[in-house]
């Protein structure tokens, strides 16, 4: 049984056999799991429950799981993880912009959905949380914001300004997908830009400065035509060279 065993997780499906399967997958994670099967359901459930975690279909037969999302986040910052059958970026970069801090597309890997739930309900009980003044330890990295510090085996790696902006704000979103316009804003303010072709250049910079194997990172992740991911426990093979 998990260290998240003891909370509560909500799932909101239309599907009876789709919320089973959730249900199932993730009884492991948490104590108890909550089910609704449309959107105004959801609203009430969360409100009256505050489940430590959401899964969220989109497609739901009263309102969008977009509209829930967005009114779960006006009381809420439980971690909401999205279902959807809608692939497409636009659907994905909107429901993170709308405060959504994962998704997975139907149809889904048990074992990513899993994953990817304990990956958020991790980061939203970590002690201290990414990009506190308490040194952050990530597989070969040590970072400490505070004093604007972070050692690569031991070595200090220097970044500049802007780099330490970026990784900051990474940080801030560590284990979500981070779309390139919340992160174009956070570093660079309201300048205008081609926000891509700017955080591709500075992304470049910090792989080069931290990761093993820059060709192949294990730490900041591209997340295709949404932005980047940080990824707070790296896979094994990063940690052991």
């Amino acid at each position: 049984m998990t260290a998240a065993a003891n909370g509560t997780i909500l799932v909101v499906d239309d599907e009876p056999k789709i919320r089973a399967l959730v249900r199932d997958a993730l009884s492991a994670e948490a104590g108890r799991v909550l089910e609704a099967s449309t959107g105004k359901d959801a609203i009430a459930v969360a409100g009256a429950e505050r489940p430590d975690l959401i899964v969220l279909d989109l497609g739901l037969p009263d309102i969008d799981g977009l509209a829930v999302c967005r009114a779960v986040r006006k009381w809420s910052s439980a971690p909401i993880v999205v279902l959807s059958a809608r692939p497409g970026e636009e659907d994905k970069t909107a429901l993170l912009d709308a405060g959504a801090d994962d998704y997975v597309t139907k149809p889904f890997s048990i074992v990513e959905l899993r994953a990817r739930v304990r990956a958020q309900l991790r980061r939203a009980r970590m002690a201290p949380l990414p990009g506190s003044d308490a040194p952050l330890e990530i597989g070969h990295l040590v970072i400490d914001t505070a004093m604007r510090r972070i050692t690569r085996e031991g070595v200090e790696v220097h970044l500049t300004p802007t780099e330490w902006n970026l990784l900051q704000a990474l940080l801030a979103l560590a284990d979500r997908p981070a779309t390139h316009q919340k992160l174009y804003h956070a570093v660079w303010g309201n300048a205008s830009g081609d926000a891509q072709q700017y955080l591709r250049v500075y992304i470049g910079h910090l792989r080069r400065k931290l990761e093993r194997d820059p060709v192949h990172p294990r730490l900041i992740l591209t997340e295709p035509g949404i932005g980047y991911r940080l990824i707070l426990e790296p896979a094994m093979g990063d940690a052991d060279g």
